[in-house]
């Protein structure tokens, strides 16, 4: 089933998802509240007390479905208060894939949070496919570091001018301003790279290959032993028939 999206023309800041502080704990009483269309949270951090909600799926999903996919910043609305957090954590049914479970995490908009931002390659690495080879992506998304406000989408790899054996590294990837990572710039967003397939499909090659030119060379061997005979050798055999006479 097609998810429904968010309004284009929601702010990021005014997303406010109303929350229920009345749940009991449990698992009975997360079934009973998954059945009736609501999902069990718990929201925590800035050195607070975790405090155990319950928000409606429906609500939920539509948040999740904006550009900022999980990375949204959702201000929660519970016990007269608006709390500014952003989804930390979302369990799933190992099955249905339900979401069974969602952990938020306060923010203050004045602190930068940490995040995994997706990395999306775009562009087509001619001279690879060319090549009959590939590219492959080790890494899909990006640690860094962000105010709440500033929490970049995705990071779009140019994988354009890739050829074989050349990679993308993390030092590639331009960051907005004051977005920062902790991860190495060496590490390896993208290679290109021969496929199995068309290495076997090399081998076997020169595998022929080979092969041919071993029997090239047997059959040459052969007529050289006892296919061809030398001037001496017809001389001497006449002198022989004479003698014989």
């Amino acid at each position: 089933m097609r998810l429904p999206s968010a309004p284009e023309s929601l702010p990021m800041s005014e997303i406010v998802l109303s929350a229920e502080t009345t749940r009991a704990t449990g698992t009975r009483s997360s079934r009973r509240l998954r059945r009736a269309g609501r999902v069990p949270a718990v929201v925590y951090g800035l050195s607070q007390d975790p405090v155990s909600i319950d928000v409606a799926w429906t609500d939920l999903r539509l948040a999740l479905t904006t550009d900022a996919g999980v990375n949204v910043v959702i201000h929660l609305e519970f016990s007269g208060e608006k709390q500014m957090s952003i989804v930390k954590d979302i369990q799933r049914h190992p099955v249905r894939r339900d979401v069974t479970h969602v952990d938020f995490l306060r923010i203050d908009p004045k602190q930068d949070v940490t995040v995994d931002v997706p990395i999306v390659m775009i562009g087509e690495a001619k001279e690879v496919t060319d090549a009959d080879g590939m590219v492959d992506q080790n890494l899909f998304s990006l640690t860094v570091n962000a105010a709440p406000d500033s929490i970049p989408n995705e990071f779009e790899v140019d994988i354009s001018d890739l050829t074989i054996g050349d990679s993308l590294r993390v030092g590639d990837i331009v960051l907005p301003s004051g977005v920062t990572t902790d991860v190495d710039v060496e590490e390896t967003v993208a290679v290109g790279m021969i496929t199995r397939s068309t290495l076997e499909a090399m081998a076997a090659d020169e595998a022929a290959e080979a092969e041919a030119l071993a029997a090239e060379e047997a059959a040459e061997g052969v007529e050289g032993e006892g296919g061809e005979v030398s001037a001496d050798d017809s001389g001497a055999a006449a002198d022989e028939a004479a003698d014989d006479e």
